[in-house]
């Protein structure tokens, strides 16, 4: 249980995170431009650097790559999550044009429904905690190089 307090805590800081650079966006009226969305990739790659950094510092000499891939997984699934479950809120009860507005943005001429867009958010979540969890455990794992 404990080994997985520290990831969850992480994943709902990196959430947290994600929806405030979403309503940020929002209030300048940019949230309809996918294009904003590839700093969602540095900020949850940044959250996953420091739940296995903290991690390492945790576990110390016991820390393995399972341990850290983990960890990482767990935090990314997690902020994936809520921050789906925000998105599906805020463009079905706060702004139900959201749809429209990203159809304009994108010149995607074709109907597109809440739960497609909603998976899709999931989807780019889920492979951006996949990717960013394998590039860091790239820096945090055991070299096995003879010196």
């Amino acid at each position: 249980m404990k080994k997985v307090m520290l990831p969850v805590r992480f994943g709902l800081i990196m959430s947290g995170i994600l929806i405030a650079y979403f309503l940020v966006l929002a209030m300048f009226n940019k949230h309809t431009n996918p294009v904003y969305s590839f700093f969602n990739a540095f900020i949850t790659g940044f959250g996953i650097y420091e739940t296995v950094r903290y991690s390492k510092l945790e576990q110390g000499d016991g820390f393995t790559y399972s341990n850290g891939i983990v960890a990482a997984i767990v935090s990314g699934f997690v902020a994936t999550a809520v921050f789906s479950i925000f998105f599906l809120f805020y463009i079905t009860e706060i702004n139900p044009e959201f749809i429209e507005g990203l159809l304009e943005t994108t010149d995607f001429s074709s109907d597109v429904s809440v739960g497609i867009v909603t998976f899709t958010v999931a989807v780019m979540g889920l492979a951006t905690t996949v990717i960013s969890a394998l590039t860091v455990m790239q820096y945090f794992k055991k070299s096995w190089n003879v010196s």
